[in-house]
């Protein structure tokens, strides 16, 4: 890993976010970390060295992202790898979550990252390099789960944002990838990052027994090792050409090869109709 390049993790203090940060630190590397909570990262962090700036960022407002992004120039003079790894789960119908929910999940895991991208962006043109990771889901690329559709959509935003940032940002040698992980065993099912709705009604029984399978029996229990997901972001960083899309786990491997043999299925099963739906430019001519 080059240890010079400077890391910007957002969502460090738990989770995916802090294994990353600590990871990056143990190899000698650079790191801005934010959450919300200063006090919460730098006790997590457990470090104290001038190569770890923890910093207090809402990323739901702009002006406080702008600053985080300043005070990181100012401390390193340059920033190398974002990483937009801040959200939490929503867990609900559609019927049952409120609007005010619903945009609660898209302000954060997705207006968050844009607010990120559009502070950084400026720096990393100019400096004609640069690296864009974006945490998704398997949720982004599948939306198959009772109960997950807000979140589902607000992850499917990330990587549909996220194709597009990488055709306008490869004219200025800037890398983008979207990392869309299984079930990995962090605190992302647990209450302080897994919302569920004000009201249920509880007609929705698949909804409620997903609700409780997350909640009891998946939670703790989840196949990915976070350990080894970061060595994977850590090592995606340092190669020339990393990909556009990267899933991790066994788990998304299989959910996202089912999900493209549907969508294929579909296509070809329909492609009649599909195709049948232009202008007939012969009866045009007539």
């Amino acid at each position: 890993m080059d240890t010079q390049k400077v890391w910007f993790v957002t969502g460090a203090s738990k989770g995916l976010g802090l294994s990353l940060v600590k990871q990056l630190l143990a190899q000698g590397a650079q790191v801005v970390a934010t959450s919300r909570n200063v006090d919460e990262l730098q006790r997590a962090a457990g470090v104290d060295t001038d190569k770890f700036l923890p910093l207090a960022v809402d990323l739901k407002t702009e002006a406080s992202v702008e600053q985080a992004v300043q005070a990181a120039i100012a401390q390193f003079g340059r920033i190398d790898v974002v990483v937009n790894n801040a959200g939490y789960g929503l867990l609900g119908s559609l019927e049952e979550l409120t609007d005010q929910e619903a945009r609660e999940n898209f302000d954060v895991n997705v207006f968050g990252s844009l607010n990120v991208i559009r502070q950084v962006m400026p720096h990393l043109r100019a400096q004609q390099s640069g690296h864009i990771i974006n945490i998704s889901s398997i949720g982004g690329f599948t939306g198959a789960f009772p109960g997950f559709g807000i979140y589902c959509a607000t992850k499917f935003a990330v990587e549909g944002f996220s194709e597009s940032l990488a055709a306008e940002a490869s004219a200025f040698g800037v890398n983008v990838t979207i990392v869309s992980p299984g079930y990995f065993r962090t605190d992302f099912l647990s209450a302080s990052s897994l919302g569920v709705p004000s009201r249920q009604i509880d007609a929705y029984q698949a909804v409620r027994a997903t609700q409780q399978a997350h909640q009891a029996d998946i939670n703790g229990n989840q196949p990915g090792d976070p350990e080894k997901a970061v060595v994977a972001l850590i090592d995606i960083a340092s190669v020339p050409t990393p990909p556009l899309h990267l899933f991790l786990g066994q788990d998304a491997y299989e959910l996202a090869q089912a999900k493209i043999q549907a969508v294929q299925q579909d296509l070809e099963n329909w492609k009649e109709m599909t195709v049948s739906t232009g202008f007939n430019v012969q009866a045009a001519a007539q």
